[in-house]
C-alpha cells in the first residue's frame, strides 16, 4: 500500500519534465505597492526557474524583493496595496496569473508549499500541532480526524520530531525553535508537493540547530525529487545545499550562476561584498568586512546600477545606465551555464 512517504518515480533529464519544462518559471516578474510616499517597486523584472530535484538559492539583504516575490508566485500576496503590473509566474508551463481563484487554490499546497519564516506567528497558537498538520489532510483528502491525526504522527515522526504520538495533542508553545520548525516542514510537506519554498527558514536558530533543519530539508528533497527554493540573506547557509544562487538587490537580480562558480569568484560588487561579509577561520582577528551605507528606498531607486552609491568600484556609466544582467565571459572565452551578471565590469570583479 502506498503511503505518503513513498519515493517519487525517477524524474526526466535534471530540473525538466519530459517536455524539457522546469517545475516553476519566473518570466519578468514586477511586483508594486501603493503607498502615501508613491509606488514602491518591490520587484523589478525579475526571471529564475527552478526544476525537479533542483536547490535555487534566493539570496540579498533585507528589501531586496526575496520574499515579496515568494508570496506572487504562492498568491498571497495582499492585493491591494499591491500589484502585478506584468510578468509570468509559469508552474509547469502553465501561468498561474491567469488562473482563477479557485485554480490557483488547487496548486498551492498540493503542488507548490510553503515554509515561512517565523514558525511561532504561522501557526496558531490555540490549536494543537496535530490539528493543524492533520487540517491539511481533512480539507484536502476528506479524512477522518482519527485518519488524519494518524497522518499528523507519521509527519511528525519523519521530521524527526521525538514522542510524535504523545505530542501530537501539544500546542506550538510547548515546542522549541527548531521542533516548530520542523513542524512547519512537515505542513509543507503533508501532500507531497512539487515544489517547496522555504523562507528564511533557519531565522532565529542557533547554528547547530540551523545545521539540522539544512539538512532534513536536504535529504527529504532528495528522496521525494522535489524542486526547492531557498530564500536567505545568509550565504554560509546554503553552501552545501543550493545548485544554483540568484542574488537580489533591490528589486532586481543581480547575478546568478552555480553555487560553486558563485563562491569561487562572484562577478558582482554586491556578491563580492556578501561573501565578504562571512566571518572566517583563516582571517582571525582581522575587522569583519561591512557593505557601507543602507539599501535604497524603492520608491526613489538610484539611476543607473541601484547599487552604485555602496559600490566601491562605481565609474560614471555606473551613476547613469541600469545594468542587463548578462553572461558572465570567463578568461578562456567561455561564459558558464547559468552565470550572469548585472554589472558594467563583471571581468574585473571577478579578477579583481
Amino acid at each position: 500500500m502506498k503511503t505518503i512517504f513513498e519515493k517519487a518515480p525517477a524524474p526526466s533529464p535534471r530540473g525538466t519534465d519530459e517536455r524539457g519544462l522546469p517545475l516553476l518559471e519566473v518570466r519578468d516578474l514586477h511586483v508594486e505597492f501603493t503607498t502615501r510616499d508613491g509606488v514602491t517597486k518591490a520587484v523589478n523584472g525579475v526571471n529564475y526557474s527552478v526544476g525537479a530535484g533542483e536547490t535555487l538559492a534566493v539570496l540579498g539583504e533585507s528589501g531586496s524583493g526575496k520574499s515579496v516575490t515568494a508570496q506572487a508566485i504562492m498568491g498571497i500576496l495582499d492585493m491591494p496595496p499591491g500589484k502585478i503590473p506584468q510578468g509570468e509566474i509559469l508552474y509547469r508551463g502553465q501561468d498561474m496569473l491567469k488562473m482563477s481563484g479557485e485554480e490557483r487554490r488547487k496548486i498551492r499546497g498540493r503542488k507548490i508549499a510553503m515554509i515561512f519564516q517565523d514558525a511561532l506567528s504561522a501557526l496558531n497558537p490555540v490549536l494543537t500541532v496535530g490539528f493543524q498538520l492533520g487540517e491539511m489532510f481533512r480539507v484536502h483528502q476528506g479524512l477522518s480526524k482519527r485518519e488524519a491525526r494518524h497522518k499528523a504522527v507519521e509527519l511528525m515522526d519523519r521530521v524527526r520530531i521525538p514522542a510524535a504520538e504523545e505530542r501530537v495533542g501539544d500546542y506550538p508553545h510547548q515546542f522549541s525553535g527548531g521542533m516548530r520548525q520542523r513542524v512547519m516542514i512537515a505542513m509543507a510537506l503533508a501532500l507531497e508537493p512539487d515544489l517547496i519554498i522555504a523562507d528564511e527558514p533557519t531565522t532565529a536558530l542557533d547554528v547547530t540547530v540551523q545545521a539540522q533543519v539544512m539538512d532534513l530539508l536536504a535529504e527529504l528533497q532528495r528522496e521525494y525529487d522535489m524542486g526547492l527554493i531557498l530564500i536567505t540573506h545568509d550565504l554560509g547557509v546554503v553552501a552545501d545545499v543550493a545548485d544554483k544562487i540568484a542574488v537580489m538587490y533591490a528589486g532586481r537580480i543581480v547575478e546568478t550562476a552555480p553555487v560553486h562558480e558563485l563562491y569561487r569568484s562572484p562577478a558582482h560588487p554586491y556578491t563580492r561584498g556578501l561573501l565578504d561579509s562571512i566571518p572566517r577561520l583563516d582571517q582571525k582577528g582581522r575587522e569583519l568586512y561591512a557593505i557601507k551605507g543602507l539599501p535604497p528606498n524603492l520608491t526613489r531607486v538610484p539611476s543607473g546600477c541601484a547599487f552604485h552609491p555602496r559600490c566601491p568600484r562605481a565609474q560614471d556609466i555606473c551613476r547613469a545606465d541600469v545594468p542587463v544582467l548578462l553572461p558572465v565571459t570567463e578568461r578562456d572565452g567561455v561564459a558558464p551555464a547559468g552565470r550572469a551578471s548585472a554589472c558594467h565590469f563583471p571581468e574585473e570583479t571577478i579578477h579583481g
